[in-house]
């Protein structure tokens, strides 16, 4: 009778803690390789808003917490196509002045990346943003005209149900710098509207209230992208709340549409 030989390959507790080790580190890897990226963009060449810097933490933040990579600049040479090609959304922080987009590779840049399918975030001042550029307005969905000064108003949450409205006190009082618009696009999807009756025009430009029709946040579909704006987010105390915070959240997630893979 043949005597079989086992061979016996010992496993230890050390073995089973690098194989674990391995599994975690390479489930991390991949989780970051597949984090969607955004870029914000807050170049000035008019008011500067100084609740930018608060802005900047605050996103990064929120990426941290919701698995998305965020890149910054004040660059407009950054948008290439070859750039733009690794970003999910594009988050327009407060920028302001007209002819910053100066050079057609640029602005062919931007539409590409729009017309791919990339996503839109336009925060506070991204309407006082390229007058003389109508096709960055009808993304956008709105050019600034005036306003009075910061102080407590009322919202009117038009569309409870949408992911940047969802949880938002209705009606919604808060402190800020209210837009008024001297021009808003057609076939927007309106999340917020501004009770103008609400706020005090003292000392204010004459004729800039815009009636009862006064929206404040919206979204839209916009040449293959996602356009999601805000007028929201004049203070630095806005980057700091949680409602405005998870409004500006739900913004970034809906633009990003099927590329987030985050909460």
């Amino acid at each position: 009778m043949r005597s079989i030989t086992k061979t016996y390959c010992p496993i230890n507790a050390t073995t089973l803690g690098v194989v674990a080790m391995l599994l975690i580190c390479t489930t991390t890897l991949t989780a970051l390789a597949q984090a969607p990226k955004v870029l914000v963009y807050s170049k000035t060449a008019g008011y500067h808003h100084a609740s930018i810097a608060a802005g900047i933490v605050a996103i990064k933040k929120l990426g941290a917490e919701n698995n998305f990579e965020v890149d910054t600049t004040t660059d407009v040479k950054k948008f290439t196509d070859a750039n733009l090609k690794q970003y999910a959304t594009l988050i327009f922080l407060s920028p302001t002045g007209s002819g910053v987009f100066n050079d057609s590779t640029e602005k062919d840049a931007f539409k590409h990346f729009i017309e791919r399918g990339g996503g839109y975030v336009g925060i506070h001042a991204a309407s006082d943003f390229e007058y003389d550029w109508q096709w960055y307005g009808n993304l956008v969905g709105a050019y600034f005209k005036a306003h009075p000064k910061p102080q407590e108003a009322v919202i009117d949450v038009v569309d409870p149900n949408f992911i940047a409205t969802k949880g938002l006190p209705n009606p919604w009082k808060r402190l800020d710098e209210w837009y008024h618009f001297s021009w808003v696009a057609n076939n927007l999807h309106i999340l917020l509207n501004l009770e103008e009756s609400t706020l005090d025009y003292t000392g204010a430009a004459a004729n800039i209230k815009m009636g009862a029709n006064h929206p404040i946040a919206w979204y839209h579909n916009f040449d293959g992208g996602r356009s999601f704006y805000t007028a929201l987010g004049h203070t630095d105390e806005s980057y700091t709340d949680p409602l405005f915070l998870n409004h500006l959240l739900g913004g970034i997630k809906y633009a990003m549409g099927s590329k987030y893979k985050g909460k």
